[in-house]
């Protein structure tokens, strides 16, 4: 009776080390490179991203370009899927489309001052389609990783931008 009183402590400490572990481990497992990134961006080692318009780079890895396709998932998907727009489905996240605005949004500079105030395609007014980003809602670096994956994106995912639909 008292060994078996003595095994249920034993396995009830167990218990106990292997839940605080999982707990305590998580937040560094989220640092993983998501699939998609590996598999469709090409990202398995830390990648060049145009930041300006002087030609400049700045090196993303794949957990911030993963970073970047989570917060892109949770505030651009519903009028972004697979790089669309769906209130203007003539105008897209490729990169054809992003270098033709203006100004031209093919770099991480311009993509960002984009989010925090976002212009209609032509830049001639305020676009009421596309939500600001403010400073509250994402810092400088977070708006870089979503900028950063939606540059890569539009690089090298296969169909990603795509304003045929047939």
């Amino acid at each position: 009776m008292l060994l078996r009183k003595y095994l249920y402590r034993f396995l009830y400490t167990i218990l106990c080390a292997s839940i605080a572990f999982i707990v305590v481990a998580k937040p560094a497992l989220a640092g993983d490179v998501d699939a998609y990134v590996k598999r469709y961006l090409d990202v398995s080692q830390p990648v060049e991203i145009k930041s300006n318009e002087a030609g400049d780079s700045k090196l993303f890895s794949g957990e911030e370009i993963s970073d970047g396709k989570r917060l892109f998932s949770d505030s651009c998907l519903n009028c972004h899927v697979g790089g669309t727009t769906l209130p203007l489905p003539s105008v897209s996240l490729s990169m054809e489309s992003l270098k033709g605005a203006t100004p031209p949004r093919d770099n991480i500079h311009n993509l960002v001052d984009f989010f925090r105030e976002p212009m209609v395609y032509d830049g001639s007014d305020y676009s009421y389609f596309c939500r600001q980003i403010t400073e509250r809602w994402m810092s400088d670096e977070e708006v870089e990783t979503l900028a950063a994956f939606i540059l890569r994106a539009a690089e090298k995912a296969p169909g990603w931008g795509s304003t045929s639909f047939e």
